[in-house]
């Protein structure tokens, strides 16, 4: 059963704001400037940069291919099956962590001192539940989250840039190569979410037309508001924002407006839920075309009679991620999804250099480049994380291995 077309280009740009915007402003500052120091924003704009050629890469083959799955789908349909599995692979673990941190950010927000597990399994739980009741739903709380976290910024831009004259910032340490370099790819995390866009391109209204003008409409508008409270946090906070769980919060309360504190949290609460379920949606249905392929068990390609959603991947989904967020802390999340993202969306560029013709829509410049920078930031991520990822990759390749045996065996 195919899925039903049913979101427009603001739902669909909605999603990839939601996503990006509860990312990174919310979780990443305190890793990104322990790691960049001085060089904070050279990282900001190198993150930036790398996730502009990703984006138009995306956008080129989502106009082609307007189906479920992303870079998985895209990739098995130009450079071949194995390339599509490892790209979904990559996405489906990355994008689990990403849920775990998105789960711990709105938890440090929301819940009361030692309730930050039970509160981010909970949150999980319920908002699985909301996707499994049909995609308009997902939309409509996605857009209401998006509005209250960018009302709730615009208090933290102000108050920050109001205070910032007579803050007394602790100085940042001097920037190195490495430093700015490991900072952007931690950065890139906060970037990525205009992917749940392409992997929703089974439900999108004329998706040739809509998705590439998402991708692009929600990578612009996030990039403004993370100079923005970028600025903000350094201006403010300076060295002591890394060891801040609630950055943001910390920003109100240097400025000596405690009273606007609940209000900062409610804004990232609302944000961290936005990109919550903005990426378990897209986990879904990453999961529901690897289904489909065989690529992952079978079980998982169910589509719902009634609600049209792939009820079964966002079930096994929600599990996993209460299961991962029990067991990692937030820095260690971030960067086990910048490594599994980073990989796929070096797969998506590859898969968007061999397209041509009346296919092509951004020069193949931008896809090298892509390339490039995806290979650079993978390599200074935190080398546990990237032992992990490579791991768990390569756990996904055996299974995919032994399951193609198995095939070939019972069809003799």
């Amino acid at each position: 059963m195919q899925l039903a077309r049913r979101l427009t280009l603001t739902d669909a740009v909605a999603v990839g704001l939601g996503s990006m915007i509860g990312a990174g402003v919310f979780a990443v500052w305190g890793p990104a400037i322990e790691a960049s120091g001085s060089g904070i924003f050279i990282a900001l704009a190198i993150a930036a940069v790398v996730a502009f050629c990703n984006a138009t890469s995306s956008a080129q083959l989502a106009a082609v291919h307007p189906v479920a799955g992303g870079t998985y789908a895209y990739a098995r349909a130009e450079i071949g099956p194995w390339w599509g599995y490892i790209a979904g692979w990559c996405f489906v673990i990355g994008k689990l962590a990403s849920c775990a941190a998105m789960a711990m950010t709105f938890a440090a927000y929301a819940a009361p001192a030692g309730w930050e597990p039970l509160v981010a399994a909970l949150a999980v739980a319920a908002l699985a539940t909301v996707n499994c009741f049909g995609v308009t739903r997902t939309a409509l709380l996605t857009r209401i989250l998006v509005v209250v976290s960018l009302l709730g910024l615009a208090v933290v831009v102000a108050v920050g840039f109001a205070s910032a004259p007579s803050a007394s910032p602790a100085p940042l340490a001097d920037l190195t190569a490495y430093g700015v370099l490991q900072g952007a790819g931690l950065l890139f995390f906060a970037f990525a979410g205009y992917a749940r866009i392409a992997t929703m391109g089974e439900e999108v209204v004329e998706p040739a037309r809509s998705i590439p003008r998402a991708i692009v409409l929600a990578l612009s508008g996030a990039l403004v508001v993370y100079v923005l409270v970028a600025v903000v946090v350094v201006l403010t906070l300076g060295a002591d924002a890394a060891a801040q769980s609630a950055p943001l919060a910390a920003v109100v309360d240097a400025a000596g407006l405690t009273g606007l504190e609940p209000v900062v949290r409610i804004a990232a609460a609302a944000a961290s839920l936005g990109a919550l379920l903005a990426l378990l949606t897209g986990i879904g249905r990453t999961t529901l075309a690897m289904a489909r392929a065989s690529d992952l068990p079978r079980f998982l390609a169910a589509v719902h009679p009634r609600w049209q959603v792939p009820y079964r991947a966002e079930i096994a989904v929600a599990i996993i991620v209460i299961v991962v967020l029990l067991v990692v802390d937030l820095r260690g999340a971030i960067g086990f999804s910048s490594f599994g993202v980073l990989l796929y969306y070096l797969i998506a560029n590859a898969a968007a250099f061999r397209q041509s013709g009346a296919a092509r829509r951004y020069p193949r410049a931008l896809q090298v480049l892509g390339v490039l920078g995806c290979l650079v930031l993978v390599n200074t991520l935190p080398l546990l994380a990237s032992l992990i990822g490579t791991g768990v990759i390569l756990v996904g390749v055996a299974y995919r291995i032994l399951r193609l045996r198995f095939t070939r065996a019972r069809a003799a």
